[in-house]
């Protein structure tokens, strides 16, 4: 009895012990990249960033870890430029991958022996270089760089012209730069460019796949396994995106070069083409073009027999969620894919042919995203929302850390571990919701609740880490935050992701309040008489919404919130995907939801005092967007405030940008709900 009241002890000094978050334990907590596995299946490498406030400071090196975990995690690079794009040689020796050094103009390809040496620069190029891949002899290399056009401007005019659409994307306005492929042999002095001068690279509709933050493109190249040929993907109709939906396809084109072949057909689009080990397919993540009648669809993984191609076969059919990503055994037998479900990123495993997806284990907390084969291991990536991503081994029920850079930070930190709740709403739809507790919880007391529904509105929340809109920090004043996965949000099939197309607010709207009643049921700690309202993105526009249709927060915060349908679609980077999901042309007045689902409709409803933030470079939501919705609120009298960030986009990233933002944002909560 007596040890058993000792341990007790100890546990509730070390308890009180932590403390809240504040912003600077957040953002200078060190950041692991995704693992790049050797092919002998011993070693992983990977990348580690460590914040500064000051971005000179900012510290991005490589770092290498046993995949047996026999030996802590060391450093392989100490130099001021970031490394990115590791790629291992077949033999295990080797990795190239890109940095821009001292004495480079742009990003070069650089090649370092892991178990001791120097890297050296295998050649020097105009353009920056990227996405380095061994060819399977390790003879070459093959790497992507971008070409720019001549450009349509003469003499020394500083005017964009353009023909087609798009003209912007997130947070750049786009020019004439194309991305290439190019081939590289040991003792070569210049690289072969696979793409120059052919029919396809000089297409009005070509370009690369966009992803992430950046207008930068990649064709998401591989090797095929005898090395003489490459299969890349590329958006082939860019230029038509105001009348059709854009699709990329996967081509095929020699080593040596030449005019690339189409593989796949209209109907679909095809990213990230991978080879099984065997060589005799190749697996591609699909995704269905939208239409009218469904504008969202799951992504699904296809197979293509190689080398004879032909039509790609669905391996998930029978998986009602979409794969994120996927590795293949070193067998060629099983594949494992994660993807969102029911509020967590979880791992399954399906035969190679297909078949029914099978969950590797229960997940419970956090979750798993990147898996890949190292040997005859599963490795991953973990994160939680109170553990940032590092890389870990799977076991049987679960996994073992690899690398663990924050644990001692971490330990400081008062971070109660997020809950999940379920209810049925009033339309009969089960809703799940994710509710995380405040600091210090003492269940005999009442705290504020934070109303905190994502942004996409085609993603979910969940047990996750975020340094932009830390669920810690948020409730650090003594908070308790509500995340509802409303109708739209993905993790949930098919149908559940779709049905927000043709009920894009008030639907969501409505279960989000509901959640509110379910939880404050569950948790009899919230206190419902002090509620803010919080949202970024597809969750400002909610917030636009809210305003005009309920009196129950005290205060709302807004970032880059659409409030205007038509205004929004005039002047934001999207295309024809907009009208699909409002059900008419933008100029059929009364038509679909342009109108009766606008938020500045209902703004004389409007009552309720609105923090608005910004960044000036969002051409996903354009800053227009957020001065109406403060025109609207000051032509009214009600309390307002307007804050622009001019040199950010559609997320807050830089250091001292996002500790301002987020100190105005919980300003803003204590002035209307105290602390």
């Amino acid at each position: 009895m007596r040890l058993a009241f000792i341990l007790l002890l100890a546990i509730a000094i070390l308890h009180a012990q932590k403390r809240p978050v504040t912003h600077e334990d957040i953002f200078q907590l060190k950041r692991t990249g995704e693992a790049a596995p050797s092919p002998d299946g011993k070693w992983i490498v990977f990348s580690v960033t460590e914040p500064d406030y000051d971005a000179a400071k900012t510290g991005n090196d490589l770092w290498i870890v046993p995949v047996d975990g026999g030996a802590p995690a060391r450093r392989l690079t100490a130099s001021k430029g970031a490394e990115s794009g590791v790629a291992w040689s077949p033999d295990s020796t080797r990795i190239a991958f890109t940095a821009k050094r001292e004495g480079d103009d742009a990003a070069q390809i650089y090649v370092l022996p892991v178990q001791g040496g120097e890297a050296q620069r295998v050649l020097t190029l105009a353009t920056a270089a990227a996405n380095p891949k061994w060819r399977p002899d390790g003879l070459g290399l093959l790497f992507e760089s971008t070409v720019k056009g001549p450009g349509k401007n003469p003499g020394k005019s500083t005017a964009r012209l353009y023909d087609n659409m798009p003209v912007r994307h997130w947070n750049a306005w786009l020019d004439d730069s194309r991305p290439h492929l190019y081939v590289w042999e040991f003792g070569w002095t210049s690289a072969i460019d696979l793409l120059a001068g052919g029919k396809l690279v000089d297409s009005p509709g070509f370009s690369g796949i966009r992803g992430g933050l950046s207008s930068d493109t990649s064709l998401q190249a591989a090797w095929s396994p005898d090395g003489r040929e490459i299969v890349f993907a590329a958006t082939v109709n860019k230029n038509e995106m105001m009348k059709a939906e854009t699709e990329t396809h996967l081509f095929r084109v020699g080593r040596q070069g030449g005019e690339p072949a189409q593989l796949t057909q209209p109907g679909h689009s095809y990213t990230r083409p991978r080879f099984a080990p065997d060589g005799k397919a190749m697996y591609a993540l699909e995704d269905r073009t939208a239409s009218a009648r469904h504008p969202y669809s799951l992504t699904r993984l296809a197979r293509i027999p190689w080398p004879a191609a032909g039509t790609p076969r669905v391996v998930t059919a029978a998986f009602d969620r979409s794969v994120s990503s996927f590795t293949i055994s070193a067998d060629s037998a099983t594949i494992v894919a994660d993807a969102e479900d029911e509020g967590f990123s979880k791992l399954f495993q399906l035969p190679a042919n297909g078949g029914p997806p099978v969950k590797l284990f229960e997940v419970t907390e956090g979750g798993y995203s990147s898996p890949q084969y190292a040997g005859g291991k599963l490795i991953a990536s973990y994160s939680s929302s109170t553990q940032p991503a590092e890389i870990a081994r799977m076991e049987s029920n679960g996994h073992t850390l690899l690398t663990n850079f924050n644990a001692a930070k971490l330990s400081a930190l008062d971070m109660p571990k997020p809950e999940h709740f379920w209810f049925t709403a009033k339309n009969g739809k089960k809703i799940h919701s994710v509710l995380v507790p405040p600091p210090g919880l003492d269940k005999s007391k009442k705290y504020p609740l934070l109303v905190f529904p994502h942004g996409g509105p085609n993603a979910m929340s969940a047990d996750a880490f975020s340094t932009r809109w830390n669920y810690h920090l948020l409730t650090s004043p003594g908070y308790a935050l509500l995340m509802t996965n409303y109708t739209g949000s993905t993790g949930f099939g098919e149908k559940f992701a779709d049905d927000i197309e043709r009920d894009v607010l008030r639907g969501p709207a409505r279960e989000i309040l509901e959640a509110v009643d379910a939880a404050a049921a569950k948790y009899p700690y919230i206190n419902t008489e002090k509620q803010c309202a919080i949202g970024a993105s597809y969750g400002g526009y909610l917030m636009n919404w809210f305003n005009g249709h309920t009196r129950q927060f005290k205060c709302m915060v807004n970032h880059a919130g659409a409030v205007n349908n038509e205004s929004q679609y005039g002047a934001n980077d999207g295309g024809l995907s907009r009208e699909l999901r409002m059900g008419a042309k933008v100029w059929e007045s009364g038509k679909g939801q342009w109108m009766d689902q606008s938020p500045f409709r209902y703004a004389a409803e409007w009552k309720t005092p609105t923090l608005i933030t910004q960044g000036e470079l969002d051409y996903r939501v354009p800053a227009g967007e957020s001065l109406m919705t403060f025109k609207l609120l000051q032509r009214q009298g009600i309390p307002a405030r307007l804050m622009v960030f001019p040199d950010e986009g559609h997320w807050i990233l830089k250091g001292e940008n996002n500790r301002h933002h987020m100190t105005e944002v919980l300003g803003w909560l204590r002035q209307f709900i105290g602390n």
